[in-house]
């Protein structure tokens, strides 16, 4: 009986020697997750109850952080111990995050760029590594009402020629905020020009003073006698409100809108965008995938990248989109008339680059749509577009 004890006794303290050596309690964890409120919020409460029905050792904590806050809070609560294990960023935040080490790797990076859509792998993979889990795509197209666009514009040229015979007082056949680089980045898209290279990984240069650059821009400009309005006026929510109320029969918007158009009862479809002059296919548009990261910060990074990979899985899919109307990060068939034309146009989109000097991109591209449109020297904005932005 002795030996039988002491045998006992001997494996116990094998076993919680190798358990303390793993750095694993075998208790339970709670996992703490960052996202956004209306929508994503409910979305990763759901989804963790899920998650935790079948893996009853790990609970899901949800805190409201917001998408645009998540990456700076980390940098904060991250060191201090108090942050995030998973927490939601635009994926164009990777390469500050990376850079700073504030997020871990993918786990599988390879199985799951294989599982998503081919413009969140590519949006998901920096310096040749994944980092995150892509949650949801998009990008923007061509809104237009049905009661007076019966067949949507193929060039720019189109949508003068409608806006010529539509416009009239305080009615306008095309609005966007031109002053908002997220949505005037297409125009310098002509001949596969793109931020930062063709892959968004030079910081030599940004491409937004090439010639095919001030050429779209010129075509951007071209808009300014069917939609004589000062960029200081045309705001995204003025752009959204014309469209919603009817005083704008098209409109540039993302998937974001579908739910707020409806509800204002608009019978309206999505197209991809009108080509640029000289070109057979949509105007390239930024496409944006939003992340769950791994926090370099978490004590459980194995449990952390679990879940973040059951967000993914085709039934949370269904559900975030059921939730929030975003577009599915991976091919799945969902109910609804309009995803279409965004699926169209996201063949043509390209990740917004996720390279550390992105963060000098939008205000200074911000001033420089804003400008041109209300009469600067085209290529003298985007000479100091492009220098502050390398500077930055």
């Amino acid at each position: 009986m002795k030996k039988i004890l002491f045998a006992l006794l001997v494996l116990s303290l094998v076993l919680f020697s190798f358990a303390s050596c793993s750095g694993k309690s075998g208790g339970p964890v709670e996992l703490t997750v960052w996202e956004s409120t209306a929508g994503p919020d409910e979305f990763i409460k759901q989804a963790g109850a899920a998650f935790t029905a079948n893996n009853p050792d790990i609970t899901i904590k949800y805190v409201n952080v917001e998408l645009g806050d998540a990456a700076k809070q980390i940098s904060l609560d991250g060191p201090a111990g108090v942050g995030a294990d998973i927490f939601a960023a635009p994926h164009d935040a990777i390469g500050q995050l990376v850079s700073d080490g504030h997020i871990l790797p993918t786990a599988d990076g390879d199985k799951i760029k294989g599982q998503v859509l081919a413009a969140c792998a590519q949006a998901i993979t920096y310096d040749g590594k994944a980092y995150g889990y892509p949650v949801s795509a998009e990008t923007y197209a061509l809104y237009y009402n049905k009661a007076f666009v019966t067949d949507p514009p193929k060039t720019w040229d189109d949508v003068i020629a409608f806006c010529e015979s539509y416009n009239s007082a305080n009615k306008y056949g095309f609005m966007m905020d031109v002053g908002n680089a997220y949505y005037t980045i297409l125009f310098t898209s002509g001949g596969g020009n793109r931020l930062f290279g063709p892959n968004g990984d030079d910081q030599t240069k940004t491409y937004l003073n090439t010639d095919a650059a001030v050429k779209g821009m010129e075509t951007l400009v071209s808009l300014r006698k069917i939609l004589d309005v000062a960029a200081g006026d045309l705001n995204t929510s003025f752009a959204d409100g014309a469209f919603q109320s009817g005083t704008a029969a098209m409109h540039i918007s993302g998937p974001w809108n579908i739910k707020n158009f409806e509800d204002a009862g608009v019978d309206f479809g999505v197209a991809p965008l009108p080509s640029l002059p000289g070109e057979s296919t949509p105007a390239g548009s930024f496409s944006g995938t939003r992340c769950m990261f791994v926090s370099a910060y978490t004590k459980h990074p194995e449990e952390a990248a679990k879940f973040a990979e059951f967000l993914i899985s085709p039934e949370m899919q269904k559900l975030r989109f059921d939730l929030t109307g975003a577009i599915p990060s991976i091919d799945i068939t969902v109910d609804s008339p309009y995803i279409g034309g965004f699926l169209e146009q996201l063949k043509y989109a390209f990740p917004m680059p996720s390279v550390p000097k992105m963060s000098g991109f939008w205000d200074a591209m911000n001033n420089a749509s804003a400008n041109i449109w209300n009469g600067a020297d085209i290529k003298g904005e985007l000479d100091a577009c492009d220098t502050k932005i390398l500077n930055s």
